[in-house]
C-alpha cells in the first residue's frame, strides 16, 4: 500500500484520547472539547435566576387576586337582605342589625376578618390568612340604583369600578386595597 492511498486517521477528541505526560494541550484542542466551562454555566444560571425573579411579582399578585375573588361571595349574605330592602321599601340598610345578621367580625372566612354594612355599602375587611399585601385592608360592594325608577333592581359595583349609567353608586366607598391587587372587575375604569 503506498502512502498516497493510506487513509487518514483522524485524531480522536480531547475528552476520548488519552495525553501523554508532560503534554501540553493546544487552543484548538480545547475548544473543541465539549461540555461548558465555568463561566458559560454561571451565565445561564443567572439568566435563569433573573428571569424567575421577574416572574415572582406576577406569581404573587395573581395570587392576592384570587383570594380576593375568593372572599366576595361571602358578601352575598349582606346582599340578600340589602336587596330585599330595596325591591320593597326602596331603602338602604343602615347596619348588619337592620339586615338580620350579626355582627361585622361574626362573619367571616379564611381571608376575611369582617363583613359590615353601612348605609347599603358592604365593607369586607381581609385578614387571617389573607396575604399580608391586604391584611387589615377593606374592599366595598356598593349599590348602584336608578334614582328615578326606583323598580330596577339593585346593581352591585365592587370596589373603585364605576355604575353602569344611567346608574348612580350610592354610600362610601372604603376600598383600600392596592389597585394592582384588586381583580379587574373591581378597578375603575377610563371614560
Amino acid at each position: 500500500m503506498n502512502a498516497a492511498a493510506s487513509p487518514i486517521t483522524p485524531h480522536p477528541p480531547l475528552f476520548l484520547r488519552k495525553r501523554e505526560p508532560g503534554e501540553v494541550v493546544s487552543h484548538a484542542d480545547a475548544k473543541n472539547a465539549k461540555g461548558f466551562t465555568l463561566l458559560e454555566m454561571m451565565v445561564v444560571l443567572s439568566i435563569l435566576a433573573i428571569l424567575m425573579l421577574m416572574a415572582v411579582p406576577t406569581a404573587q399578585d395573581s395570587t392576592i387576586r384570587k383570594q380576593i375573588d375568593n372572599a366576595i361571595p361571602l358578601a352575598d349574605i349582606a346582599k340578600k337582605p340589602i336587596d330585599e330592602a330595596w325591591k320593597t321599601a326602596q331603602i338602604l340598610l343602615p347596619g348588619n342589625a337592620a339586615a338580620g345578621l350579626p355582627i361585622p367580625e361574626k362573619i367571616v372566612n379564611q381571608h376575611i376578618r369582617a363583613v359590615a354594612i353601612e348605609n347599603g355599602v358592604i365593607h369586607v375587611t381581609f385578614g387571617y390568612r389573607a396575604n399580608g399585601a391586604i391584611k387589615d385592608k377593606t374592599l366595598s360592594l356598593r349599590p348602584a340604583i336608578v334614582e328615578d325608577a326606583k323598580i330596577v333592581p339593585i346593581t352591585w359595583v365592587c370596589g373603585n369600578a364605576n355604575a353602569p349609567d344611567p346608574m348612580t353608586l350610592q354610600g362610601q366607598n372604603k376600598t383600600d386595597v392596592p389597585e394592582r391587587y384588586l381583580p379587574f372587575s373591581c378597578r375603575a375604569s377610563e371614560k
